[in-house]
């Protein structure tokens, strides 16, 4: 049953994209993050994100964005943890990278003007993690991480100036299940539609 409703759903998108307004771009910008969990400071840091969109008009008022960005996550870890990280701290091997190939797939509903909200889901692919902190015990963080983005979009001809919240929704500790450690970014960017 499942799996006849979304070969219907998707059916039913395909019809629709074909006879949509289809655009595509690249955007380039900056991520404010900060994961959570006792092991790491509670502070925001910087990185990057840059990729490509698509974006197929359903309507005047909805369109679908799909997007495949490289994004870069950065941490710290707590200092509350030089016991167990010793020997990690004072090389000055306490921070962690986290890069990856995150494909978000966005609602853009057209509120006034130029001005858009977008909503939907994030699946992020694990690509590449620093190996400074993890050197000691093996790959800590998860392959996988699933979120939520909320945000909004400003378009001025064909640049677009986007705003956005993401939150992440699965544990990428893999470690254990003792300590929870889940990403949460601002993102903002510019993009230029083709």
């Amino acid at each position: 049953m499942k799996s006849k409703l979304a070969t219907l759903i998707v059916a039913l998108l395909i019809m629709q994209a074909t006879t949509a307004q289809f655009h595509i771009g690249a955007k380039v910008g900056t991520n404010i993050v900060k994961i959570d969990g006792v092991s790491f400071k509670d502070q925001f840091r910087y990185g990057y994100h840059l990729g490509g969109f698509a974006e197929i008009v359903m309507s005047k008022k909805l369109s679908l964005q799909p997007e495949v960005l490289f994004n870069q996550y950065a941490t710290t870890l707590d200092s509350n943890y030089k016991s167990i990280y010793q020997n990690i701290i004072n090389s000055g091997q306490s921070r962690v990278k986290l890069n990856y190939l995150s494909l978000p797939i966005l609602f853009n509903y057209r509120l006034i003007g130029p001005v858009f909200l977008q909503a939907g889901p994030q699946f992020s692919i694990l690509m590449d993690q620093s190996k400074t902190f993890l050197q000691n015990g093996g790959d800590a963080f998860r392959k996988g991480d699933f979120s939520m983005i909320g945000g909004a979009q400003v378009r001025i001809a064909k640049i677009y100036l986007t705003g956005r919240y993401v939150v992440g929704l699965s544990n990428i500790n893999d470690i254990d299940n003792r300590d929870k450690w889940k990403g949460q970014a601002i993102q903002l960017s510019v993009g230029l539609s083709l």
